[in-house]
């Protein structure tokens, strides 16, 4: 079984859940605000989403501590692991990485490139080495000790990080949809304007899409490999 995490009620899935239904990959939503987390005896692979607290607010959201408990055996155990946005800042934080807030943050489709090792990582397989991606974060992760870098952008040097065989952070949203885009925007008066300006670069970004299922068919691939 694929288990996602959703660490706010706000932040689903979105395609991400909706590509690997269409793979035919058992998935099961867990939200640990309200739940208990799932056992990695039952756990094929685990996906953890962002969310609008940080890293670091364990205080705010106890259930934090136990997802970086969750994530920290994860690796030990070499699970599969992909950590989105918030959930790349866990999978540092877990394993030693400091977690900052308000550094490096970005809003938009954006391009990311990858590096030397990334060219070469199972994760971006297939991949063209400068891709577009949607970015909404204002936190970032330094790497773990035994981290390995495998993306940047000029605004946010660390994109995308490996630990151990198959642990990956990226900070970007592969999972967006329209409906998410909107609904994000009107968190904040900042944004709350930006709803259509934002979902047209969304829409206008053809490779989007392909990058997204691809990233995902080669964590499929990676777990069936195991």
């Amino acid at each position: 079984m694929f288990h996602i995490i959703q660490n706010d009620p706000e932040v689903p899935p979105g395609n991400v859940a909706t590509n690997l239904r269409d793979m035919g990959i058992p998935v099961r939503v867990c939200r640990p605000y309200k739940e208990p987390l799932p056992s990695l005896e039952e756990t094929t692979a685990l996906i953890v989403l962002g969310g609008a607290m940080c890293a670091n607010d364990d205080q705010l959201h106890p259930f934090l501590t136990q997802v970086k408990g969750l994530i920290r055996e994860t690796a030990a155990r070499s699970v599969p692991y992909l950590g989105i946005c918030l959930g790349g800042q866990l999978l540092a934080a877990a394993l030693g990485g400091k977690v900052m807030a308000n550094r490096w943050g970005e809003l938009g489709m954006l391009e990311v490139e990858l590096t030397t090792p990334g060219r070469e990582d199972r994760l971006f397989a297939g991949l063209s080495s400068r891709f577009a991606t949607f970015q909404w974060h204002h936190d970032s992760f330094d790497l773990p000790a035994e981290g390995i870098l495998l993306a940047s952008s000029p605004a946010c040097p660390h994109q995308a990080f490996r630990i151990g065989p198959c642990a990956w952070g990226v900070q970007f949203h592969p999972e967006m949809t329209e409906e998410i885009i909107r609904a994000w925007c009107a968190w904040d008066r900042a944004t709350r304007g930006r709803a259509d300006e934002l979902v047209a670069a969304w829409q206008a970004e053809e490779s989007y899409g392909l990058t997204a299922g691809r990233l995902l068919e080669n964590f499929v691939g990676v777990t069936r490999a195991q």
